[in-house]
């Protein structure tokens, strides 16, 4: 493999573009193949050593998170366009689970930052999750505070909403919910949940 080939023969000007370029690969890939990729295919689309890839993702589930997080804003951005007007807290977080439920098979790098599987449930409570979680509901037309919520409650919501979440990826029912049948399961269980922390939130 000569200098030329590596990095499209065009090599980066420095560590950010670097990692910049080892993202962006991956996200292609995963793009096209719908599944976790390893370092060796992330080098050899940009035409260089694997070491080369190492040296700024020491772990190829250091990689998959980098590009779960670049694909985390197109995300957001669709989450707070269909939720628009939504300001109900239980309706914003029911229509927001099952949006983030659709949205998942279609967005690759979103699944991998909240793949839920037997062997790695504990993915939905990662830091990244929580840290996912959080920015979604801050982008909901929703008073948090006029509805009882603190930073704290806030917090527990969102690791409510991730568990919820995880148990209906790892078992879906059989058969699964459609959507109008998930509404309604959230709208009673969820929703209830949320809805009693305006009075508990008011209590405090």
């Amino acid at each position: 493999m000569g200098r030329r080939r590596g990095w499209g023969g065009t090599p980066p000007a420095g560590d950010a573009e670097a990692t910049q370029r080892i993202v962006a690969a991956a996200v292609d890939l995963i793009d096209r193949t719908g599944a976790a990729i390893s370092i060796a295919q992330v080098a050899e689309s940009l035409g260089v050593i694997r070491q080369t890839v190492y040296r700024y993702f020491p772990t190829a589930a250091d990689l998959m998170r980098a590009a779960a997080i670049a694909s985390v804003d197109g995300f957001l951005d669709a989450l707070t366009a269909h939720l628009a007007g939504i300001d109900d807290p239980a309706e914003a977080m029911t229509e927001g689970v099952i949006f983030t439920l659709r949205e998942v098979p279609r967005r690759p790098q979103l699944g991998l930052l909240l793949e839920g599987t037997a062997s790695r449930a504990d993915e939905f409570l990662s830091p990244d999750a929580l840290a996912f979680g959080m920015a979604m509901i801050t982008r909901y037309d929703v008073d948090w505070v006029r509805h009882g919520y603190d930073d704290e409650a806030l917090h527990e919501l969102v690791e409510h909403s991730l568990r919820t979440m995880q148990s209906l990826v790892v078992s879906p029912g059989n058969p699964p919910r459609n959507d109008d049948q998930l509404r309604r399961y959230l709208r009673r269980w969820l929703g209830t949940a949320i809805t009693a922390q305006a009075e508990i939130g008011i209590r405090a």
